[in-house]
């Protein structure tokens, strides 16, 4: 949602609106048109940059549609609005790669700006980073301009080694490699539960996905903003008590998180399948 209340839609397609359910890349456009409404309602001289993640974290581990960025990135063309893509999350293998911009859809997409963090050093060191275009770059690349902020940990050089020595992993093992070679095991693992009467939807790509459940599948019936606390603190519970540190998130549909370690294998996937089938089965035999 836009300061100015102008509601702009996510991407999940399993919840996608008439007429535009039945085709995915129909409802990647539309869901992209959105954006642009949105640039004209609050007024394009107020708009700087649109802010958005590969994979949408909130909510439930969303991916885009095809071709949703091309068409995001030509909407930010036209209003010279910048493009920024936060991949605090998505960066640093868990979709596969080094940055997922590059890597989703068909082509990717190139943005003006990328946000990152605590992939980079694995999360062992606090740091953060802004990639930025040489063409923002370029104002301050004379040697004497610069952009005065206040920040504390700026180029720490304890984080910095770290980060450093974190990507020699990153080459020296082939962690994207094997995430992308794991990827469609872990998804096929994942889709085993849609057996079950309350879990129907396992979304995303590469490492990061979300499953989520319901209280009546056949209509895709969620949970009220009532019942989301308890159940999600119940589910939360003893799916951390079973061995599964994951996240439960009620941000929007009810979902559970999984981000598995990139160097997870079948093993891995097997246990976390069945603990999910375990906790989800109980908490469903009680809705």
């Amino acid at each position: 949602m836009t300061p100015g209340g102008f509601r702009v839609p996510n991407t999940n397609f399993y919840r996608a609106p008439e007429p535009f359910d039945t085709d995915l890349k129909a409802f990647g456009q539309w869901a992209a048109d959105r954006i642009a409404e949105a640039i004209e309602f609050e007024g394009q001289d107020t708009v700087a940059a649109v802010f958005l993640e590969p994979v949408q974290n909130a909510g439930g581990s969303i991916p885009p549609p095809p071709g949703y960025f091309e068409r995001v990135r030509e909407i930010c063309d036209e209003y010279d609005v910048l493009l920024v893509s936060d991949e605090v999350i998505c960066a640093f293998g868990r979709i596969g790669s080094m940055f997922a911009c590059s890597d989703i859809g068909d082509v990717g997409y190139v943005p003006d700006m990328i946000t990152c963090a605590k992939g980079m050093t694995s999360g062992y060191s606090p740091i953060g980073a802004m990639i930025a275009s040489d063409r923002l770059f370029e104002p301050f690349n004379d040697g004497a301009t610069m952009f005065p902020h206040g920040y504390t940990f700026g180029g720490h050089p304890v984080s910095a080694a770290v980060g450093l020595a974190n990507l020699d992993i990153f080459e020296r093992e082939g962690l994207n490699d094997h995430v992308k070679r794991q990827a469609p095991n872990f998804r096929a693992t994942l889709e085993k539960l849609y057996d079950l009467p309350s879990s129907a939807m396992s979304a995303a790509t590469g490492f990061f996905y979300g499953v989520e459940w319901f209280k009546d599948k056949a209509t895709k019936e969620t949970f009220t903003d009532e019942e989301r606390p308890s159940l999600l603190g119940r589910v939360s519970a003893s799916l951390f008590e079973a061995g599964l540190y994951c996240r439960t998130d009620d941000r929007g549909d009810s979902v559970v998180q999984l981000a598995p370690p990139l160097i997870s294998g079948q093993a891995e996937f097997d246990t976390i399948e069945s603990i999910l089938r375990g906790v989800l089965s109980e908490v469903g035999k009680r809705l």
